[in-house]
């Protein structure tokens, strides 16, 4: 499935930017970054539970938010995207 994963951490001191490192850095192990603090991730349930408790232990409830975007199987008809940085589709092969 294709989950959206948004978030906003607290940068006003170091431990908050340390934070925001360690969530991008969460996030960019499960998916890719399509904005600063928005990435699409293909996961099936079990990654899905992995992303969240990671991210949920690494962030602050009372300082930052994560949301989960669950775009299902036809997620192709409800993505539009105009601008520069166009996504990879990650269901296409990876030629490196």
């Amino acid at each position: 499935m294709l989950v959206i994963v948004t978030y906003d951490v607290s940068t006003t001191d170091k431990a908050g930017q340390r934070r925001l490192r360690q969530v991008a850095k969460i996030c960019l192990n499960h998916g890719q970054r399509v904005q600063n603090s928005v990435f699409e991730c293909w996961l099936n349930n079990e990654n899905f539970v992995s992303l969240k408790h990671q991210l949920l232990t690494a962030m602050l409830p009372d300082q930052d938010s994560v949301r989960f975007y669950f775009l299902g199987s036809n997620w192709q008809y409800k993505v539009e995207h105009h601008g520069i940085k166009p996504s990879l589709n990650l269901d296409d092969p990876l030629i490196i």
